[in-house]
């Protein structure tokens, strides 16, 4: 019998490597979270003062310039990526990027639901498709940074700065880990619960000043829920990016969101950013050190620093169940298994919530899983 690995003496802190939602910032606790909005009407005085203090502190930790509006909205990141595609998409021919989940969704959006012919560019789980074949007299449709494959685009210099279409972001992995160059972006959508570590349901919604202009010179040929209407009588709807929600948003969410965002001012967005970098570099000489250990996405250029997604030797999902779930018994890791449409294998969350110490605790407890699931 293989003798195997003894339980490591030192366990992470906080063992909340889920890439959905994501750990909370250090220092959370519910009872820090301010109760003044609460019980009230988020149309109210007070209601709606919290949410533009949170637009604007999204706003301010983004770097966004003037030129883009931001709008807290119904359905997490798909909800705002959706209602962004059922106003504007239609008016010129569309492309979409899929090398994950979330990009086929929107694809399956395009094709069956809105019965557009998009132009599809594939890639597998772990590539980038050919970012320079992209047709920009179309719209664009593309995850930042691929929360189920661990791959995301190098940057935004594929996006050229005098494109005829519309540029969607699906950007929900992505902000506030990653500098954005925002003149480059049409749309973009994200949701609390990844970076900020917040809760679900609310999505943010970005809009620059030529997606404004398709919403107020383009009519879609389909019916729109009203949770999707922006725009009233050819005019944006104004008032959704100063606070005033389509729908009733929880506002102990938005507090939940305020907290996260006021520690994140507190480091600022290079802060921010630094510490996704700290925490994937920690994860990086975890995986370096082991030969049984891999990156699903194989090149540095495009792998992501939040939603890492990683290979385990000899795995199929029986292997990495048992592992996620010895980990989570000896409270050392919750929730690292992969997507479940994605190879088998392991996903650590590496975003800013996360402590860079308790990545670099988690690769012995990594060792002794994976030796004990084998051994099972």
């Amino acid at each position: 019998m293989t003798d195997l690995p003894p339980k490591p003496a030192t366990t992470p802190a906080r063992p909340y490597f889920s890439s959905g939602p994501c750990a909370k910032p250090p220092g959370w606790s519910a009872d820090r979270l301010n109760p003044v909005s609460l019980g009230r009407s988020h149309r109210s005085k007070i209601g709606k003062q919290r949410l533009q203090y949170c637009i604007d502190l999204m706003r301010e930790l983004l770097k966004l310039p003037d030129t883009h509006r931001i709008g807290i909205v119904p359905g997490s990141d798909t909800g705002a990526f959706e209602m962004a595609m059922w106003m504007m998409l239609g008016a010129r021919p569309v492309t979409a990027l899929a090398w994950e989940s979330f990009g086929e969704g929107w694809v399956t959006d395009a094709v069956k639901q809105l019965k557009i012919d998009p132009t599809v560019v594939r890639a597998d789980y772990g590539q980038l498709p050919d970012l320079t074949a992209i047709d920009w007299t179309h719209d664009v449709l593309f995850t930042w940074n691929g929360t189920t494959s661990g791959v995301r685009v190098p940057n935004a210099d594929f996006i050229p700065a005098n494109r005829e279409g519309l540029s969607f972001a699906d950007a929900t992995s992505g902000v506030f880990a990653y500098d954005i160059d925002w003149a480059k972006i049409d749309v973009a959508t994200f949701s609390w619960q990844k970076v900020l570590g917040g809760e679900g349901a609310h999505g943010v919604l970005i809009l620059g000043p030529r997606a404004v202009e398709r919403l107020e010179t383009y009519t879609p040929a389909w019916p729109l829920p009203k949770v999707f209407r922006l725009v009233s009588k050819g005019k944006l709807t104004e008032g959704i990016f100063k606070g005033e929600t389509i729908n009733t948003p929880s506002m102990l969410a938005v507090e939940d969101a305020i907290f996260s965002l006021e520690w994140g001012k507190s480091l600022g967005p290079n802060g921010l950013i630094a510490r996704s970098d700290a925490n994937a570099a920690a994860l990086d000489k975890i995986v370096d050190e082991r030969d049984w250990l891999g990156h699903l996405a194989a090149d540095p250029a495009t792998r992501s620093k939040t939603s890492v997604c990683l290979t385990v030797e000899g795995a199929d999902e029986a292997l990495i169940k048992k592992m996620a779930s010895l980990l989570e018994a000896e409270g050392a890791a919750y929730d690292v298994a992969g997507y479940r449409d994605a190879p088998a294998g392991l996903r650590i969350w590496c975003g800013a919530t996360v402590d860079t110490a308790d990545i670099e605790a988690l690769g012995p407890w990594l060792d002794w899983a994976y030796a004990t699931a084998k051994a099972a």
